[in-house]
């Protein structure tokens, strides 16, 4: 199987319970595996949010962070696109996109195996 990459948007302070909890729900219902699960990403204005980084730490994972302008580049790859998001972020879909800017960047060709799902504060997508 190839790697998998998270994407994950989130509300400011969102806790890492939250982001773990969402991880392995959506892990888990479509039967994959998170020894496969080889990178997490998110948009750069998340890039100090403590849950992800601690999301990262405790599955001892890399975390990458991506302008609006390079999450842009997968904007038609998308299932679902957010004005919301798009206002906020420039960005019309944060953890899709995200999860697919990793993918491509390790992998080169991606698709979504996950399409954005939400719990709470945060949502997750998950790419290869």
């Amino acid at each position: 199987m190839k790697p998998l990459y998270a994407g994950f948007g989130c509300r400011a302070g969102c806790p890492m319970d939250s982001l773990l909890s969402l991880l392995e729900q959506g892990l888990a219902q479509r039967g994959l595996d998170p020894a496969h699960l080889h990178g997490i990403a998110s948009i750069d204005l998340k890039a100090h949010e403590p849950g992800l980084h601690a999301l990262a730490s405790h599955l001892a994972l890399p975390l990458l962070f991506y302008p609006a302008p390079h999450l842009k580049r997968f904007e038609a790859l998308l299932s679902h696109r957010s004005a919301v998001a798009y206002a906020h972020s420039g960005c019309w879909g944060v953890a899709e996109s995200a999860a697919l800017a990793m993918a491509d960047q390790y992998n080169g060709d991606t698709q979504l195996v996950i399409t954005r799902q939400s719990l709470g504060p945060a949502t997750l997508a998950i790419a290869h």
